[in-house]
């Protein structure tokens, strides 16, 4: 009898184990159902964002891919953080939590808040020092009516002097569910999909550092989109694709933001929730609005002359900091350095150097070159740039995602750090939550930015379309250092040759707004701040935040138009772009009602601010505005800065 009463029990405690396990969001909308074979699916207010999709590894200690459920644990958490550097000051919010035992081999720890998904793995066996990843078998299996809007991944080693993949490649829109990828490498992160008329989700990835590998995913295959690793010929074949870390350890977090509307993917923070600060501040890091010579003034402004055209300009317009690029070191010198520097602290103005990354991977001549790859030679560096005050770093192209590339941002990033310099990185990889995770890290660029306006007249063409899917996917999981605001009518030193920009002046000021960096270089010029029909724009680009408490999504879709909020010290900058041929019709009355009855609601557009366009205490409106209604056309924008 003992003996079938413990039966009974074993029996039971399976059956129990083998029932599928849920956890739902705070606010009860959101569900995440795990199986006992490894399986999970995401539920949004009962309809199906993911089906059926798997969890999994396949590591050197042994395939854990038909691994079963043997408990599962459910908890609650908690995120309550403050940063400067992402769209929201502020962050607090509570998540549901689920923890699933699959045999001996791993744990997979569910983190659901009421816009989110989170998970990731889990590897904790004492007999075990570590592991090596051979494959993730994580898929995302979107329902067959889903659309989406992805990038594809480049080959490895191609493009300008063999520096890809940077994640620079233009956007597939509103493709079907099993398109294949441009050149058959899958697509980069992050991944934007419209669940038909259900919903969007946004799948991307955080907390990634030196202890594994930047992450992709692989083309579509029946049973959904699964991770995928970095190609192995990336940093020209050296280094091992497949990622290994010391036990007990754990993978970076699969985020999903999921919303009916695109409300929460612009607005999400998840990126951030998950992620851990690695290091204590080695500075009191500030942020700013910077000068910068090169979009327009091109190599041959990398000069003393020109740079302290810059660095005027930059005093001029109240701005902290100039960026100076390529070629100082050749063109200026170390030691001249030393006193251009001082001419701009003089002036109120730090400033940001340019340095390659340096390391074997690629054919780059651009200098400095060399010194950033050694860590003895990038110590000595950088201890000479904090002697002498520069405080930060724009390090460009690197070579991909292996976990050797990965350890080499974290490298740089700590060792700046020590030295109490800001990073911002250029052909890169896209931030994975580093906003938290690294103090001194400021923005990447990981999109395609503004340089390739000058390489080409149709990346002007379609500038407009470019500028209105970035909130929604590239600039919604990270801080995007694009370099726009771009008031030449010409990409060019004269502003009479090179390519022709075909948005309006409102337009590119909208833009300062909708992309988000801490440290945000705008390609204005000495002569912008000069012309009398730039003054009001100019005015304008003295005063705009780059760092906010709070954004709002009030309408968009990308590659068609864009509406997006962001509060700077209780002032909303509402920016609005339109990339449609068919006007957009941007309706005052009902923006300004959003915001709690404002006093005053200003507008810039038309070439122009009208003051008090909407004045509620007195119940006026300015003639320019009679109707309430803003028409944008294609290529054009719109301010509206309501207090």
């Amino acid at each position: 009898m003992k003996r079938l009463a413990i039966l009974s029990l074993i029996l039971i405690s399976s059956a129990i184990c083998a029932q599928p396990k849920t956890v739902c969001s705070p606010d009860g909308r959101l569900k995440v159902t795990v199986t006992e074979d490894a399986m999970y699916s995401v539920l949004l207010d009962g309809k199906t964002i993911l089906n059926p999709s798997r969890l999994g590894l396949n590591t050197n200690r042994g395939d854990f891919s038909d691994a079963r459920m043997t408990e599962a644990v459910n908890g609650r958490t908690a995120y309550d953080y403050n940063m400067n550097s992402i769209k929201k000051s502020s962050v607090r919010k509570e998540a549901n939590t689920l923890i699933c035992t699959f045999s001996d081999s791993f744990k997979v720890e569910f983190r659901v808040s009421d816009t989110d998904v989170a998970f990731r793995y889990i590897i904790d066996n004492p007999s075990w020092a570590g592991i090596t990843i051979l494959e993730e078998k994580t898929t995302f299996n979107f329902p067959a009516q889903t659309t989406t809007f992805l990038t594809s991944q480049c080959d490895a080693m191609s493009g300008w002097r063999r520096t890809k993949p940077s994640y620079e490649e233009h956007y597939a829109l509103d493709r079907p569910l099993t398109e294949k990828s441009e050149y058959g490498n899958g697509f980069t992160f992050p991944c934007l999909f419209k669940i038909g008329e259900d919903g969007w989700a946004l799948v991307c990835e955080s907390g990634t550092c030196s202890q594994y590998c930047g992450c992709r995913l692989l083309d579509w295959k029946e049973g959904g989109f699964q991770i995928g690793f970095p190609m192995p010929g990336e940093n020209d074949g050296l280094g091992s694709a497949e990622p290994a870390f010391s036990l007990p350890g754990s993978t970076p977090w699969r985020t999903i933001a999921v919303g009916s509307t695109l409300e929460p993917v612009a607005e999400s923070t998840v990126t951030w929730d998950v992620a851990e600060q690695l290091y204590e501040p080695g500075a009191d890091y500030k942020y700013g609005r910077s000068t910068w010579s090169w979009l327009l003034w091109q190599d041959g402004s990398i000069n003393w002359d020109d740079q302290v055209a810059y660095i005027d300009l930059a005093h001029e317009l109240g701005y902290q900091y100039v960026l100076i690029d390529n070629y100082w070191d050749k063109n200026i010198g170390h030691d001249k350095m030393e006193e251009l520097i001082r001419y701009a602290n003089s002036r109120n103005v730090d400033v940001f150097l340019w340095y390659s990354s340096s390391g074997y991977w690629n054919d780059i001549y651009q200098s400095p070159v060399n010194l950033m790859e050694n860590p003895i030679v990038r110590k000595k560096e950088m201890k000479w740039l904090k002697e002498n005050n520069v405080k930060g770093i724009k390090v460009d192209f690197f070579a991909g995602d292996k976990q050797e590339t990965i350890r080499l941002y974290e490298a740089i990033l700590s060792d700046a750090n020590d030295y109490g310099l800001m990073c911002i990185f250029h052909g890169a990889t896209i931030p994975r939550g580093w906003e938290r995770m690294y103090p001194n890290y400021v923005s990447s660029e990981a999109v395609r930015s503004s340089e390739n306006l000058v390489f080409g007249q149709e990346e002007c063409d379609i500038e407009a379309q470019n500028a209105t899917i970035l909130p929604f996917v590239r600039n919604a999981t990270g801080s995007m250092d694009f370099g726009g605001t771009i008031l030449h009518r010409h990409l060019s030193r004269d502003n009479e040759h090179g390519t022709l920009r075909r948005t309006t002046d409102d337009f590119e000021l909208a833009t300062a707004v909708l992309f988000q960096s801490p440290v945000q270089n705008f390609a204005l010029a000495p002569d912008d701040i000069v012309a009398d029909s730039l003054a009001y724009a100019v005015d304008f680009m003295r005063e705009v935040p780059v760092t906010w408490d709070d954004i709002r999504f009030i309408d968009g879709y990308p590659g068609k138009y864009a509406v997006i909020a962001r509060e700077k010290d209780g002032v909303w900058y509402v920016a609005a772009v339109n990339a449609e041929q068919t006007p957009y019709q941007l309706d005052l009355n009902a923006i300004a009602s959003m915001f709690n009855s404002p006093a005053s609601v200003s507008v810039l557009h038309g070439g122009r601010k009208s003051e008090k366009v909407i004045n509620y205490k007195a119940k006026a409106r300015s003639k320019a505005y009679k109707s309430g209604v803003i028409s944008l056309t294609e290529g054009d924008g719109a301010v509206i800065v309501i207090n």
